[in-house]
């Protein structure tokens, strides 16, 4: 997925994903390696809500890969 695909998907229905994801592409996504890559492309194919629990830490996400894809993106680990 080319980097205007990837910003356009970067803006959600929730607010609370768009402050987290637009800086994250912005600074560090060109950094990635092409696994890291394809595994934040199919972070965003996941569904608000789901995202939005995991994000909070109101839930864990049961795929390894994203867990570790979400710590990235948020800077730190969850609650």
């Amino acid at each position: 997925m080319n980097i205007a695909r990837v910003k356009w998907a970067c803006r959600r229905g929730m607010l609370e994903l768009d402050v987290l994801f637009q800086p994250f592409v912005e600074t560090r996504y060109e950094g990635l390696s092409d696994q890291q890559k394809a595994t934040f492309v199919r972070l965003l194919e996941c569904e608000d809500p789901e995202l939005f629990a995991w994000f909070m830490g109101h839930e864990t996400c049961p795929d390894a890969a994203l867990a570790d894809m979400i710590i990235q993106v948020r800077g730190r680990p969850a609650p």
